[in-house]
């Protein structure tokens, strides 16, 4: 059961506790309060899985052990991240060790600190989290505000190349069915824009459209995220839930990265596709739905199927109808419409009048291979926007991979006549 310190200011920020010592609980709550924030302690792995999901508000800073009784400090930092990326967290543990601490740090910890610790210690580095965590917050309050007030931008993802001619057409007849779709390509590809695109062009599109990412939750909360439970349905489940399904009814559900879900519940979500109808956790009887469902994935599921890691039946139900997004190296004529309107998109969010790109700079993108394909262009390009000291994007403003990628294409060392001196050369 979470327990809740309220004695300081409720503007002020509320930071998780999550340790199954209740000596090391209340020396945290003491100490945080003590800073003048608000502290919620939770004893386990699930309680705070449960006190994150059913939270209206993400918390700013959640502080959590690694290792404990019914699970991994690693599973609290990726949900808190799944709910909100702004959410710093500090991870402590006994069990200090090199790795540990690099698979936090990798997978977004602020910081790692090792018991013993002094209390001190903790309260600066949450202090320093917390002041991270509201400049992000702030971020991100600045860009919806331009957001709402700039016309909305304009598609990214489906240009003139005769592969993406081809999806445009099969994504506008596939709007107007309400069977399954199966989005593949690689990471980057704008799987997720896509299943926007169905949605929006559909008859459901006054409806709800509703994203879950099948890889990023444990097991056992992946299966509430989805079907929803009940009050007292597991441990902390201190009020009912309605799951992604319900959520969604009457509109649109992408299971994004679905390769990633695990075969217990493949064989759940077999069955409510067969009958529609969804299961709450805890729940004696179903409730039907009406979700128009969507899933993508940049695993290949065929080899999975045969591997025994996908279910096959549950493979033939979402591939109705397939749609295979091909990597931006393969779509080399829409590089330089995409990366010119990506400019133009984002010199207004940096207060700037316009932005264009050199021929030159045009021609190393148009070389460069995008292994992250259109996040990765779109991310160049942000960099370089930001970069520019006027409203022209140049070589010099792009990532040496990119620069380096148009370079090395044919490059040629002229000699003297007379010759040189290797060492000078090289």
């Amino acid at each position: 059961m979470a327990r809740r310190s309220d004695v300081n200011s409720a503007d002020a920020p509320e930071v998780l506790v999550v340790d199954d010592e209740a000596g090391l609980r209340d020396v945290l709550d003491i100490t945080l309060r003590r800073q003048g924030l608000r502290v919620t302690t939770v004893a386990g792995v699930r309680s705070a899985l449960a006190t994150i999901a059913k939270r209206s508000t993400p918390f700013p800073l959640i502080i959590t052990d690694l290792v404990m009784p019914d699970g991994s400090g690693m599973d609290v930092l990726k949900a808190a991240h799944q709910r909100d990326d702004g959410t710093e967290v500090i991870v402590i543990t006994a069990h200090s060790t090199v790795e540990a601490a690099i698979e936090a740090m990798r997978l977004g910890a602020y910081d790692f600190v090792a018991k013993p610790f002094s209390p001190a210690e903790v309260a600066a580095l949450a202090n320093k989290a917390l002041e991270k965590s509201a400049i992000v917050a702030e971020n991100k309050r600045l860009r919806a505000r331009l957001a709402s007030v700039a016309p909305p931008p304009p598609s990214t993802l489906f240009g003139d190349d005769p592969s993406m001619r081809r999806v445009e057409a099969l994504v506008r007849k596939a709007a107007t069915t309400r069977t399954t779709v199966l989005i593949t390509g690689e990471s980057g590809t704008g799987k997720e824009y896509t299943a926007r695109a169905l949605h929006r062009l559909s008859d459901r599109a006054d409806g709800p459209f509703c994203v879950v990412n099948c890889g990023a939750l444990p097991e056992a909360l992946m299966e509430s995220e989805l079907f929803g439970h009940e009050k007292g349905a597991f441990t902390g489940a201190s009020s009912a839930a309605l799951g992604l399904f319900r959520q969604a009814d009457g509109g649109t559900l992408l299971l994004d990265e679905i390769g990633e879900l695990p075969l217990t519940l493949q064989v759940k979500l077999l069955r409510v596709l067969q009958e529609r109808k969804v299961r709450p956790v805890g729940a004696s009887r179903e409730v039907a739905v009406d979700v128009r469902l969507l899933a993508a994935t940049n695993r290949d599921v065929e080899q999975d199927v045969k591997e025994g890691t996908f279910r096959q039946d549950l493979y033939y139900r979402l591939n109705v109808i397939r749609i295979a997004l091909p990597p931006l190296r393969q779509r080399p004529r829409d590089i330089r419409q995409l990366a010119t309107e990506t400019a133009a998109r984002l010199a207004d969010e940096f207060g700037k009048d316009t932005m264009r790109l050199t021929a030159a700079a045009l021609k190393a993108l148009e070389r460069y291979r995008f292994p992250g394909n259109i996040r990765e262009l779109e991310n160049i390009i942000e960099r370089a926007v930001a970069l520019s000291s006027n409203d022209v994007i140049g070589l010099e403003d792009l990532p040496d991979a990119v620069t380096g990628a148009a370079s090395d294409d044919g490059a040629v060392m002229s000699l003297p006549a007379d010759g040189c001196n290797l060492d000078e050369v090289l």
